[in-house]
C-alpha cells in the first residue's frame, strides 16, 4: 500500500520522552507560547525531556499506522518567542505524534465526552486535548502527559 506524500501542516511540534504532541490552533492562538512552555517543563523537570520538532509549520504523515511529524528543514531549530522574535533552539528531526492539543477548540469542556478526546489524522486515530480560547494550556498538557484518565483505566 503507498502512503500518501507528507503534508506541511500549520502547526508546532515538540517531542516529549519519546512522543510528539502536536499543537494546532489558528494564528496567534498560542503555538509558540505552548511549544516553548513544554521545553522549559521539560527542562525543570515536571514532564519528560522535551524538545522542539518544529514550530508554526511541519510535515506529518502516516506511517505504518502511526502518524509521525518531522520539522521543515528551513524552519530546524526556530521558534518564535513573542517579544523576542525568531530564536534558536535544540530541536529534533522527528517523532511519532503521541498527542494533539487543538488551542482555541469550540469543543473544549470542563467535563469532555470521550469522542472530543480523540481525534484522527491521515487515518491514525490519536489522543487530543481540546483547549478553549484565553484557558492556559500547560496544566492540561502536562496532566494529559503524566496521568491517566478514569475511562482509560476502564478500557
Amino acid at each position: 500500500m503507498t502512503e500518501a506524500a507528507p503534508r506541511t501542516v500549520h502547526a508546532s511540534a515538540v517531542k516529549v520522552g519519546d512522543l510528539a504532541v502536536v499543537i494546532r490552533g489558528p494564528s496567534g492562538s498560542g503555538k509558540s507560547r505552548l511549544a516553548w512552555a513544554l521545553i522549559l517543563a521539560g527542562r525543570a523537570g515536571q514532564i519528560p525531556r522535551a524538545e522542539l520538532i518544529g514550530d508554526d509549520r511541519v510535515f506529518m504523515e502516516p506511517e505504518q499506522g502511526q502518524l509521525t511529524v518531522r520539522q521543515v528543514p528551513e524552519l530546524a531549530g526556530l521558534i518564535e518567542i513573542r517579544g523576542l522574535g525568531l530564536r534558536q533552539t535544540a530541536s529534533v528531526a522527528a517523532a511519532t505524534v503521541g498527542l494533539v492539543v487543538d488551542l482555541g477548540a469550540a469543543d473544549a469542556s470542563r467535563m469532555p465526552e470521550t469522542a472530543a478526546l480523540r481525534t484522527e489524522i491521515g487515518g491514525v486515530q490519536l489522543p487530543r486535548v481540546p483547549v478553549a480560547a484565553g484557558y492556559d494550556p500547560l496544566p492540561l498538557v502536562a496532566a494529559a502527559l503524566t496521568t491517566t484518565g478514569m475511562a482509560e483505566e476502564e478500557a
